[in-house]
């Protein structure tokens, strides 16, 4: 609860009289500064009322109820009511009676004509902006339009560039009555009226409200214009009341809630959480209604205007209808509605107050100096709509539920830094100066000392430990555990945003699928109405064309993939024949990083084929509706993308040194090439190479794109639009001339957000296992990428439309699938790129301590060893023979090296056999994988059953108030029948009563 702007009001109902008291001072009511609003209802035979009294009480229940407050208002929830809470301007009286809705006063103030968000006479409010220019030919189909915008009951001005005489900006105007119309056809939720709670029945453990000798007092924080919605506590006791207070006694001390935004320095975030139900014009006096130009917010009048835009003709026929096809046609050039006036102010804001909503959104979230606080949810949907709000709200919980996951990652690679010299196999690793290891590639590549990869194992250790395995578990639980509580959480902003009963309207035909099957129609089933029919065989074929499409261009990134791994096997033996003592000794450290840097740009440029890609078959697919044809476009883009930017990650973890052959027989590429064996130490670390490179520079790249990009352009479309200002004597532009000037939101809306999110999603839980740091590399990019977003959206971007959404819709199946892979990936992660089960597999049948059931430190002793095969120098091929001999060893040709597998030695009957361990080692990494899924698919499931998609509180909270609204308008409708009777006395006039 917040502190009024106003003095409190304390009425009393005595005999059936009111009487009001004005006090001068505000009460301090110790924990809150609470405006009370009290309403007395007297009990059968008690009805004087001692207001000491009273206030003593409220005092000591306002220390228990702040505690519910708190948690019961959300987080950081500003004011549903709009433009009232910045400007106060002249406001009518609350009425119940649409004819009393005029506006008092009819000067208009001089701010109004030159804040470029009114018509020229200050009084007409822009709702939305249309802009053409006077040299496109299309000048019939425009006017015929804007003569049917007319006939509609929209208000038109026009007004050429003071840049450039050829563009036509068209201002559009929504009067009281066409919003009235439309937004009753559009069930538009406004607030209700305020009513009796005890016509209702309340109880007396509302949580506004408590009994005082016999009277009922409401504690209500907001003035009677403003009620809020009634929630519910339990019952509590005299020692869960004593432990309260203790614990807001050490609350107390604390500092108060330092992530929230400050309500006390910035008024504008108040919340107004008020009953809403769909609007409607014979029920009007039923709203809450203080001022009829600010009734609807900005958001809503531009969605009312762009509602009746989408129906308006431009042309006869029965498909020449919308401003998207206009818009598409080149008629108009630009539409959009305007940003709120400007962002920044000479003020301060805690001292002067927010100019407008967007100065608002800018200080309290887009600014940098807030980057640590929870973000204005409610004040986001207000300005841009639901569909915008969700998106934030999602990646604002991804973004809080990424705090365990990077801490718990960074947990297991401190556990491997404290554990590091106390691992047995990094020991002996780094001890083994006598084990010389065979070359790694062909001829250039020397000997070399199995001891010289002593940096690389413990590096190796930091991220392939004891607690990897648990990690990978929790990852796997984790990914279930956020999108069950993102459920919940959407069902609760769906709820306070009145999106529950919210229904899609029936969605308009696309005007490409209206033109290829005009001449085929069939009845609509919903509608009644005939339209365009796509024939099943023709779907089907183009599907099919469509799918075919896509296995070509993920064939296109395998071919890329192959032509990495050629980089990889040639540069190798380059990079070990290097003049540069540096590089010629860490050759396969060079490789992997070159490798990795190539990959990426090969990722950026086949981004751009995939979307032209993705585009042309979409649009071959012919869908029907927009929403058909953004999610075909969506799976696509992403399949696309994921192939594109994992490929080489699969390869690595999965391919990379486990199909080589074995000294004397290695495979090879086109019978050419020798393939890339793993470094000595392993091919984790060329995995964790791989994840964090890619990693880092593509959340940089897609940084510098989201915002780096439109900060240029719009810094140079400032500079050329200055220039030819200067010339004409103009000091400013008017708000509509600035927004035309700002880039125009992407084509296709939110995908790229989503996008790059999913994608970080995937890197954050497909490969953890590999990367235990990935989670907080996402975390420290999605701090910053909330920000980036919220200025972009409110600096560098023309206003988009306010649209609403119930959730991320295909989005979440998209990461439902990931979660799923996640598991699977993991489980070979760790069974087959780390050695996890070789280590197992040696301790407990092998090591100096098998068959006692231990598996530590000391039982490793002389896994490395175990862990090498013997072969004869001899046996080389000679395309594979290297060039030195080994004699800067020993002083003599060496006869024997080392290398990573479990074969026989080559005197045994099978030279080069698998050995027992081998099958030993592979019979394990199977069942782990076989039981690592089923073990973590069980616990998702159970989760899934065990986390119920709706709070029950936010259950018993809907029905409860879905009676409170009934019982509202039931009130509301005898109220008015009470008054049209006394009005009926007064006037004389009698009706007739039915007998008796």
């Amino acid at each position: 609860m917040e502190a009024s702007s106003s003095g409190s009001t304390i009425s009393s109902v005595t005999g059936g009289k009111t009487k009001t008291h004005q006090p001068e001072g505000r009460e301090d009511l110790q924990v809150n500064q609470l405006e009370t609003q009290i309403w007395i209802k007297p009990d059968i035979q008690k009805t004087d009322v001692d207001f000491s009294e009273i206030l003593n009480a409220i005092q000591e229940i306002a220390k228990d109820v702040n505690i519910f407050f708190d948690e019961l208002e959300g987080v950081n929830s500003p004011s549903k009511d709009d433009d009232s809470l910045l400007h106060h301007g002249n406001l009518t009286s609350t009425s119940d009676d649409a004819s009393r809705l005029e506006v008092v006063g009819e000067e208009v103030p001089d701010k109004n004509k030159t804040s470029g968000l009114y018509f020229r006479d200050g009084k007409c409010r822009i709702d939305y902006i249309l802009v053409y220019r006077k040299s496109n030919p299309q000048t019939e189909k425009r006017e015929v339009f804007e003569r049917n915008i007319r006939a509609e009951g929209l208000q038109m001005e026009k007004e050429s560039s003071l840049t450039n005489s050829d563009i036509i900006f068209v201002k559009l105007h929504a009067p009281w009555e066409v919003l009235g119309k439309y937004a009753e056809l559009m069930n538009v939720r406004m607030p209700f009226r305020p009513f009796n709670p005890f016509s209702a029945g309340a109880p007396c453990i509302l949580v506004r409200c408590c009994f005082l000798n016999g009277h009922f007092i409401e504690i209500n924080g907001r003035s009677r214009r403003s009620r809020r919605k009634i929630y519910y506590l339990h019952r509590r006791y005299k020692f869960m009341n004593r432990i309260e207070k203790q614990i807001s006694r050490f609350r107390g001390w604390l500092p108060r809630k330092p992530m929230k935004l400050d309500k006390e320095t910035l008024p504008d975030l108040e919340e107004n959480d008020c009953y809403t139900a769909p609007f409607s014009q014979q029920r009007i006096h039923h709203f809450i209604i203080h001022n009829k130009d600010t009734f609807f917010n900005n958001a809503t009048r531009s969605r009312i205007v762009h509602h009746i835009l989408q129906r308006v003709k431009y042309e006869e026929g029965k498909n020449k209808i919308g401003l998207n096809r206009l818009l598409s046609n080149g008629s108009y050039e630009a539409a959009f509605p305007l940003h709120e006036g400007s962002y920044r102010s000479k003020n301060s804001i805690k001292t002067h107050g927010a100019e407008n909503h967007r100065h608002l959104l800018y200080e309290c979230w887009a600014s940098w100096g807030v980057w640590y606080k929870y973000q204005p949810l409610d004040l986001v949907r207000r300005y841009f709509g639901e569909k915008i709000g969700l998106y934030f709200a999602w990646l604002g919980w991804y973004t809080g539920m990424l705090f365990p996951a990077a801490f718990i990652g960074l947990f297991v690679f401190l556990y491997g830094v404290t554990t590091l010299n106390h691992c047995q196999v990094s020991k002996e690793v780094c001890q083994a100066t006598d084990i010389i290891m065979c070359p790694i590639c062909d001829k250039y590549c020397p000997f070399m000392r199995l001891s010289d990869s002593c940096i690389y194992a413990k590096v190796t250790h930091l991220f392939d430990n004891g607690a990897t395995v648990f990690f990978a578990v929790f990852m796997a639980v984790w990914a279930t555990v956020f999108l069950e509580f993102w459920k919940r959480r959407r069902a609760v902003i769906a709820y306070d945003w009145d999106l529950i009963d919210w229904e899609e309207e029936e969605e308009e035909i696309r005007p490409q699928f209206e033109a290829k099957y005009s001449k085929k129609e069939r009845m609509n089933p919903i509608s009644g109405k005939p339209e365009p029919y796509q024939a099943f065989a023709d779907k089907c074929s183009r599907l099919i064309v469509s799918a075919s499409g896509i296995f070509f261009m993920i064939c296109v990134v395998i071919a890329a993939v192959f032509g990495i791994v050629i980089y990889r096997v040639v540069t190798v033996s380059t990079f070990a024949a290097f003049k540069w003592a540096l590089i010629r000794n860490n050759s396969q450290v060079a490789t992997t990083g070159t490798a990795v840097c190539i990959n990426f740009c090969i990722i950026m440029l086949l981004n751009v084929l995939y979307e032209k890609v993705a585009l042309f078959l979409t649009n071959l697919e012919q869908p029907r509706t927009e929403s058909e044809w953004e999610n075909s476009f969506t799976l696509k883009m992403f399949l696309f993308q994921f192939v594109n930017l994992n490929s080489s990650t699969f390869y690595i973890a999965f391919f990379l040194g486990r199909f080589t052959g074995h000294p004397g027989a290695y495979l090879r590429l086109i019978n050419r090439w020798r393939l890339e064996e793993c470094h000595p130490s392993g091919c984790l670390i060329d995995l964790c190479m791989q994840m964090g490179i890619i990693m880092v520079l593509k959340q940089t790249w897609n940084n510098f794109m989201e915002l780096g990009y439109p900060l240029i352009q719009n810094w140079w479309t400032r500079r050329k639009t200055t220039a030819r200002v200067w010339h004409t004597g103009k000091t400013s532009f008017p708000q509509w001339e600035k927004d035309y000037n700002l880039q125009p939101m992407n084509a296709y809306g939110l995908f790229d957000e989503y996008l790059e999110m999913i994608l970080q999603f995937g890197f954050t839980t497909i490969f953890v296992a590999a990367f235990p740091l990935a989670p907080l590399l996402a975390l420290l990019n999605n701090i910053i990428e909330i920000r980036l977003d919220a200025y972009k959206f409110v600096t560098q971007w023309r206003r988009p439309l306010a649209s609403r959404a119930k959730d991320i819709g295909i989005w979440y199946g998209i990461l439902e699938g990931i979660g799923i892979l996640s598991v699977i990936t993991n489980a070979f992660v760790i069974a087959v790129t780390s050695d996890f089960i070789p280590r197992l597999v040696y301790a407990y049948k092998y090591g100096p301590c098998a068959g006692q059931g231990e598996a530590g430190q000391k039982c490793m002793v002389g896994y490395v060893n175990a862990s090498l095969s013997v072969f004869l120098v001899s046996d080389f091929e000679n395309r594979s023979e290297p060039t030195s001999n080994g004699s800067e060893f020993s002083g003599s040709p060496l006869k024997y090296c080392r290398y990573r597998d479990y074969r026989d030695p080559p005197h045994s009957p099978v030279p080069y056999g698998y050995t027992l361990q081998f099958w030993h080692v592979l019979a394990a990494r199977l069942a782990f994988i076989i039981v690592f899924e089923h073990l973590v698919f069980c616990i998702k499931h159970l989760i899934s059953y065990l986390i119920p998609d709706l709070p029950k509180d936010l259950r018993d909270r809907m029905r409860r108030e879905k009676y409170l609204i009934q019982e509202m308008m039931y009130e509301a409708e005898l109220e008015r029948l009470q008054k049209e009777r006394k009005e009926r006395k007064k006037n004389g006039k009698s009706y007739h009563n039915e007998w008796p």
